[in-house]
């Protein structure tokens, strides 16, 4: 597989398509970069690319962004999320202190899509099975949660991401500066109009916060 960054000054149409991705693991004396990906029938670009890739295809890059790490001195450490956040938690969950509790929620469709997660915290792994919209803010809403303030990653679809954050923010009464929460991605939106959409989905959450 070759890597290599998309020319940026190519015109609009000529440029490639681009999807976010977290990086599981990079291996630096092998030059190996290890990304999941979810294939999610035949449709849409990165799936369909992922599971016809073979070695000598090329992968355009460019980054990184984001800016959450897990803070040594939180409390402890709430995590949260579907299976487009797995890889994300999977990178994290190693840099949480030994002994610090993380509880860590993620909604996947079965047993099936489960994975092994291991940390030095005193990791809680909660697998919610299903997709429905209230699925992980019901589940963190039956959480005792530990004493202190946690630091939150919570991240996936969109509306089970704004619920969950209502819930943690209005409901728990946690400061917007304890979390990292975002949108990945809106069911039955391509990731085109999901960013065309996002501006409104960040408007709905700040008027949720504004509600307190």
């Amino acid at each position: 597989m070759k890597l290599q960054f998309p020319r940026e000054s190519a015109p609009e149409d000529e440029r490639p398509k681009v999807r976010t991705y977290t990086v599981r693991d990079w291996d630096a004396e092998r030059g190996l970069l290890t990304i999941d990906f979810v294939v999610h029938g035949d449709e849409g670009i990165a799936g369909p690319w992922a599971a016809a890739a073979a070695p000598g295809d090329t992968l355009g890059l460019r980054g990184p962004g984001g800016g959450y790490a897990p803070d040594p001195a939180a409390a402890w450490h709430l995590m949260a999320g579907d299976t487009s956040v797995i890889p994300a938690i999977s990178a994290s969950l190693p840099r949480v202190p030994a002994g610090v509790p993380v509880h860590v929620f993620l909604q996947v469709h079965g047993p099936e899509e489960e994975v092994e997660l291991a940390s030095r915290g005193d990791l809680h792994l909660h697998w919610l099975y299903g997709d429905a919209d209230e699925g992980v803010a019901g589940a963190l809403a039956d959480l005792d949660f530990p004493p202190g303030e946690p630091q939150v990653f919570l991240h996936g679809e969109a509306t089970s991401v704004r619920l969950a954050r209502r819930h943690l923010v209005v409901d728990r009464g946690l400061p917007t500066t304890a979390l990292s929460a975002s949108g990945y991605w809106k069911r039955a939106l391509t990731d085109e109009g999901w960013r065309e959409n996002k501006g409104a989905w960040n408007a709905q959450v700040e008027a949720d916060a504004a509600s307190l």
